[in-house]
């Protein structure tokens, strides 16, 4: 009985170490040359949840959509970006005011990043206390920033009143952000601060004003399926206007 109860120990403890070691704080994929898909962790409904972010590597500097939902990670995304790319990180976009897309912006504006917002997130944020950009997109914009080309659209409301996307028209990589749900989700999420109504016409204009994308970026969970913006309008289309 006690060679069972020690072996059962061992198994249990190298179960939970594996368990522990196999989920890192931060996780960076290579989407392709020169994107790379970053995600964070942090609690959501009592349970452990991913977040995607993205940065891309220009010949200026690197590009990030988006900031770490977990705060020990800010100072370690960027130094990890420096140690892969020998080149630091000179933008942040943030897609809406979420503190999974803001939360780092005090410290990346303090480490010297020019670090973007939509005006409409801006007054938000600025209401609830939240980090703010040091500057802001008053319409869609398209960036230049060194070879990278790069559109800022507002699609209009839907997981919240001010959300965006970001497309990389060379590459045809579409950012969708909270808006779009991955194909692993069976609802559109937390949608106290959207509007419902309204989801689908907004994912429509995505959907047409950026058609057939390479890959498809929703701002939680897998992202290895390029039907996401269909997925998310299909479960959006239950709460249209009659």
């Amino acid at each position: 009985m006690q060679h069972a109860l020690r072996f059962y120990l061992v198994v249990f403890s190298l179960v939970s170490l594996t368990t522990i070691c196999a989920q890192p704080p931060l996780e960076i994929k290579e989407l392709q040359k020169n994107f790379y898909v970053y995600t964070t962790f942090n609690t959501y409904q009592g349970k452990k949840f991913p977040a995607n972010g993205l940065y891309v590597v220009s010949t200026a500097g690197i590009i990030l959509i988006d900031t770490p939902w977990d705060t020990t990670q800010f100072k370690v995304l960027l130094d990890t970006i420096v140690s892969r790319h020998r080149l630091g990180a000179i933008m942040c976009i943030s897609t809406h005011f979420h503190e999974d897309r803001t939360g780092g912006l005090n410290y990346f504006n303090n480490a010297g990043l020019a670090t973007y917002s939509t005006r409409a997130t801006d007054a938000i944020s600025a209401e609830k206390g939240f980090p703010r950009a040091n500057n802001l997109i008053d319409r869609d914009t398209v960036f230049m920033v060194g070879d990278m080309q790069m559109e800022v659209f507002y699609p209009g409301p839907g997981h919240t009143l001010d959300n965006i996307v970001v497309w990389f028209p060379r590459e045809r990589i579409l950012y969708g952000g909270c808006l779009i749900k991955s194909t692993d989700d069976s609802t559109l999420g937390n949608t106290k601060d959207g509007n419902l109504q309204e989801y689908a016409a907004s994912v429509m204009r995505v959907k047409k004003r950026f058609p057939r994308p390479a890959w498809v970026i929703p701002g939680h969970q897998s992202w290895g399926n390029n039907r996401s913006v269909e997925h998310t309008l299909k479960m959006a289309k239950k709460y249209s206007r009659p």
